[in-house]
């Protein structure tokens, strides 16, 4: 019984998440005026370019990444059909769909998948997340200070 608990702290120290989001930033794409407050402590890898405009992050250990996004909003179309068109995976655990916002989650390879766009007159902003499944408590506070930062010009 000692062993296995000696294993879980190891394990749990060693995580990057444990590093606790000490430093955060706000992270802006100037094309589209998006904005949106990043832990620079956890996501310490740039990790390329998403499809419009924005950057990908990554945790050191690939464990995590997170998505900054910004594409050109189709006249008209509502946060439901942007996100049908985009076809989720089936089985999604939460979602929230509003006027001028939508948010969905769930869970694929033992991972958490949390997805957000805000919906402006010309672009949607979005964050998307993938986090440790294992580590849902950790990354709670994380996933909603992006969330709740995530805004648009």
């Amino acid at each position: 019984m000692k062993t296995i608990a000696a294993v879980t702290l190891a394990l749990l120290v060693a995580s990057p998440v444990l590093a606790r989001a000490e430093s955060w930033t706000a992270y802006r794409i100037p094309q589209s005026g998006t904005s949106v407050d990043i832990p620079i402590s956890i996501f310490t890898e740039q990790a390329g370019e998403p499809d419009g405009y924005g950057r990908k992050f990554r945790t050191p250990d690939g464990a995590a990444d997170l998505t900054v996004q910004a594409v050109a909003r189709e006249q008209g179309i509502s946060p439901a059909a942007f996100l049908a068109a985009k076809q989720p995976p089936a089985g999604i655990v939460y979602k929230r769909i509003a006027q001028n916002f939508f948010v969905v989650s769930s869970i694929r390879h033992d991972k958490i998948w949390y997805d957000r766009c805000n919906f402006t007159s010309r672009y949607v902003h979005c964050v998307l997340i993938n986090y440790p499944a294992a580590e849902k408590r950790r990354w709670d506070a994380i996933v909603t200070r992006i969330s709740q930062s995530l805004s648009g010009g």
